[in-house]
């Protein structure tokens, strides 16, 4: 052990420590939760709106589609998980020991992704749907959502396992409302046709869409952008690996303790410590396999049915909130009034629980790159750096909603460039950490370097149509 010298990089941040890995637990249902987590905050207007609209417009076809996105991006998350399960240092720190400000250019490009607040006014617009009180109350009940989130997360004692129950609930109530769909909207021709969009039929719709379109479907299908590297500190939160050794992120205010920016640790590659690795591996590639990557296909899939079996070859509809509107009616009218409620109840849940944890991914990103590389010496712990970006990032949505401006052009570019370019750079980034920055016996390799390696090219393609498209969009070219 004192002849080992670690191997992640010490040039702009301290030496790690070297301690041995943790014991795996011996019940996998231990270290279940950050898949669900990623998951279930995935589970957004992706799934509620492009994909069913996809669905609504070509049919089945192109489901394929899904699988691959939601592929990718397992493999993703397995990387952005393998350097925290080694090190208990998140992927952004260890991006941050390359070059000091990797941390901060996510950090900004995620802010700048999330800033506004549209990922709430989806929830609110839900409500009117259900209480028919008009678009005017929207910013209303956008900003009462926005308190009630700023609020949960920055009382809550432990804030990983608040998140935690609010998404285990969301995804109960989803899995209800797909419970009640297969029983009565969900026709026999759709289970068919999904068959068939798998196999025979699978093929890219273009035209009618345009496959920028397709291809953006593809990226987010899950997750994507930020929200992905965000795994690093659900999971070390849950207590993976090395995560262990780092104190769990805690309210500044009811917090019975202080978690501490680490700088990680590393384990000396004994057979004992490898042969932990190896079991840790195993759980942290199941748990994300039976719960983000199964739980986020099989709700596109049947999210999709459900549109299909509804509202395929309907006229005048749109990739926007004003679907759900529409399917909602559609439900009412072919299955009962108490089903449209239900799928507005349920949908504007899902919405506010992913409104939640966009705020709260997007704040641990800060917060701990902030106090990690920046405030390091500071007497300030990452709580309270934590607890200061989730009321800016409230008080911000409240600000823009109460002035009621429009979402402007040109954030709305930014936004969808921003997500392409971010898992474009970080799949560059991951193979270069996991490669040089761990011990040879666990660094990535084989099929598995050849899943970033894809991921690198897809999302650098999708990088250049995304920026190609939005400049035209922009400039009116």
């Amino acid at each position: 052990m004192a002849e080992f010298t670690p191997t992640v990089p010490a040039r702009v941040l301290p030496a790690v420590t070297v301690r041995d890995l943790p014991e795996p637990p011996r019940s996998a249902w231990r270290v279940i939760g950050p898949g669900l987590v990623g998951a279930g905050v995935g589970l957004a207007s992706g799934e509620f709106i492009l994909w069913p609209y996809i669905a609504s417009q070509v049919g089945l076809i192109f489901v394929w589609g899904a699988a691959i996105g939601i592929i990718t991006q397992w493999f993703l998350n397995m990387e952005i998980e393998r350097y925290t399960l080694a090190t208990g240092e998140t992927a952004l720190t260890g991006f941050s020991r390359m070059w000091k400000h990797w941390g901060l250019v996510f950090v900004v490009m995620t802010l700048c992704s999330n800033l506004w607040p549209g990922w709430v006014t989806s929830s609110a617009t839900m409500v009117t749907y259900l209480t028919g009180s008009g678009q005017g109350s929207v910013r209303w009940i956008a900003i009462g959502m926005l308190v009630v989130i700023a609020l949960g997360l920055t009382l809550a004692p432990v804030i990983y396992i608040a998140l935690e129950r609010v998404i285990f609930v969301k995804i109960a109530l989803v899995a209800t409302l797909i419970v009640v769909s297969i029983l009565f909207a969900i026709n026999a021709e759709s289970w068919v046709e999904l068959g068939r969009g798998l196999t025979v039929d699978a093929r890219l719709p273009v035209p009618p869409l345009e496959f920028s379109v397709l291809m953006g479907a593809i990226a987010y299908a899950g997750a994507g952008g930020g929200q992905n590297l965000c795994q690093s500190n659900w999971i070390r939160d849950k207590g993976f690996g090395m995560g262990q050794y780092v104190p769990r992120l805690v309210s500044p205010v009811t917090g019975q303790q202080e978690a501490t920016a680490s700088t990680g640790f590393q384990f000396a590659p004994t057979k004992e410590n490898l042969a932990r690795w190896r079991q840790w591996w195993r759980f942290a590639n199941l748990e994300q396999a039976w719960t983000f990557a199964l739980v986020s296909f099989v709700t596109i899939a049947l999210m999709s049915m459900l549109a299909y079996s509804t509202v395929f070859g309907r006229s005048g509809l749109a990739n926007s909130i004003g679907f759900l509107q529409v399917e909602g009616q559609v439900l009412q009218q072919t299955v009962g009034p108490w089903f449209g409620v239900l799928f507005w109840l349920i949908g504007a849940l899902a919405l506010f629980a992913s409104a939640m944890g966009i705020v709260d991914y997007t704040s641990r990103l800060a917060s701990d790159t902030i106090k990690t590389v920046y405030l390091r010496d500071r007497p300030v712990s990452v709580n309270q750096v934590y607890f200061v970006v989730v009321w800016a990032l409230a008080l911000v949505g409240i600000t823009i909603l109460l002035l009621g401006f429009d979402q402007p052009l040109i954030l709305l570019v930014f936004s969808a460039c921003f997500a392409a370019v971010m898992m474009f750079v970080y799949s560059i980034l991951l193979i270069i950490l996991n490669r040089r920055a761990l011990p040879e016996a666990i660094r990535v390799r084989s099929y598995r370097l050849g899943a970033l390696v894809w991921s690198v090219a897809f999302f650098g393609t999708l990088t250049v149509l995304v920026v190609i498209q939005q400049a035209q969009n922009l400039f009116g070219g």
